[in-house]
């Protein structure tokens, strides 16, 4: 893992340091704090395919989609999701991501309402559902809150361009108590919609942080100037950004050819 790799390159403390995804994380802290979290310490976490049946069958229940127009089980778990990892309303994330499914809109949050209340009586969690009620007990209580802050008194997240908007509450949330948190990535490597993530955090950052101190690592190590200032040539054109100016110390290399390929094979 990680800290391994770290331990070989510094020294055996880093095995000692906490380190994890945010879902790990919130699996963890969700066992150790369950009362303050408002659930079970035995809960049980579903998993992609169990989510989308569980929706399935709370659909069946309330007898929608018979039919008519009504977006299948892998659509509905995709737009659930969206709404709780971008913290945005359903009509939101219908009209930007699924306008298709606008009419459906009363439907769906009966059916979204349900499938909350039949998971929280069964102490069951989806994959979201970890980092929901983790920010859930972070806010709601004080003592998770200070407790947790004291036993991560410095907290880095890494490719933060690919966090989602309640990962960086969560963040915000974790540091009540100091605001060391160091947070590595590049907006311009958002390349992954994955679970609501948005290089807009990147650039949110110091707003939510406002003593950040912003380094910029514009050393390049893998390319050769020319390849590199093609890549800054397009970064010029983009107006929200950290401006950065990539270069290298890499010798030679040949101006980079430009290849309109009709497909992947090609």
């Amino acid at each position: 893992s990680m800290l391994t790799r770290a331990a070989a390159l510094a020294d055996a403390r880093c095995q000692r340091v906490s380190g994890g995804t945010f879902h790990a994380l919130g699996h963890s802290v969700l066992r150790k704090f369950a009362e303050q979290a408002g659930g079970h310490r035995n809960f049980t976490v579903l998993d992609q395919s169990d989510t989308e049946d569980l929706i399935d069958l709370t659909r069946r229940q309330i007898k929608l989609g018979k039919g008519e127009h009504f977006p299948r089980k892998r659509t509905i778990a995709a737009i659930f999701s969206m709404m709780v990892n971008k913290v945005m309303p359903l009509k939101t994330v219908l009209n930007q991501e699924y306008p298709q499914f606008m009419d459906q809109r009363k439907n769906l949050e009966a059916l979204f309402r349900l499938f909350e209340e039949f998971k929280r009586s069964k102490q069951m969690l989806t994959y979201d559902d970890l980092l929901v009620r983790f920010k859930e007990g972070l806010e709601n209580s004080e003592v998770m809150r200070e407790q947790l802050s004291d036993q991560y008194r410095y907290i880095m997240v890494d490719e933060y361009q690919d966090t989602n908007k309640l990962q960086a509450q969560i963040v915000k949330l974790m540091t009540a108590r100091h605001d060391n948190v160091a947070v590595v990535g590049d907006e311009f490597q958002s390349i992954y919609s994955f679970r609501g993530a948005s290089h807009r955090n990147m650039l949110e950052f110091p707003k939510l942080f406002p003593s950040a101190q912003i380094i910029k690592l514009e050393e390049n190590y893998r390319s050769t100037q020319p390849i590199l200032n093609v890549a800054n040539s397009i970064m010029e054109e983009v107006k929200e950004s950290y401006k950065k100016r990539l270069s290298s110390t890499i010798p030679g290399g040949h101006l980079p050819v430009v290849v309109s390929a009709r497909d992947q094979n090609e």
